[in-house]
């Protein structure tokens, strides 16, 4: 097992994407089949408007435009912060075409919750606010939201991010 890579097989996660007008869109799924080059899978996908809006608004700098244009499993938090648009996404994938990067499982169940407890509108509801008692109610929430998370590095990673934005001081 040690120094093997891992195979695309079905029940692997994978990140890829797929184009959406000028950007791309983030797919995060389990492999149901392989056959060939062409991979089936089942998951999200994720259009992180929130992002778009900031960039078109000149509210953001290069490294947007590069996580919008070129995302990575490792770059894409930053888009999540922001509102974004979800839906379950069933397709096959072409291997010749398409991106397919093999994600650890720890890594893809922390993006599907992330994706599913709302947690980019949450934390989008207090940045987005002025200063005063409706941000403070979204801070409020977004702590109780927090403190119900069962998942430890789901909750370990929103706090970091958290911190990282100033917004639960």
């Amino acid at each position: 097992m040690l120094g093997r890579k891992p195979k695309l097989e079905e029940g692997i996660n994978i990140f890829s994407v797929k184009e959406n007008g000028e950007y791309k869109d983030f797919i995060f799924a389990t492999v149901t089949g392989v056959e060939g080059r062409r991979v089936g899978v089942n998951g999200i996908i994720i259009n992180p408007v929130g992002l778009k809006n900031k960039l078109a608004q000149g509210k953001t700098g290069q490294r947007s435009m590069e996580i919008l244009k070129n995302p990575t499993p490792d770059n894409i938090i930053l888009a999540l912060i922001y509102r974004v648009e979800h839906e379950n996404f069933t397709d096959i994938l072409d291997l010749d075409k398409d991106k397919c990067d093999i994600i650890p499982p720890k890594i893809y169940l922390m993006i599907d919750s992330w994706i599913r407890e709302f947690l980019p509108e949450l934390i989008n509801n207090v940045l987005s606010l002025p200063p005063g008692s409706e941000r403070d109610n979204s801070k409020r929430i977004l702590r109780q939201r927090m403190d119900t998370l069962t998942d430890k590095n789901l909750k370990r990673t929103l706090y970091s991010v958290c911190r990282s934005l100033k917004i639960l001081n």
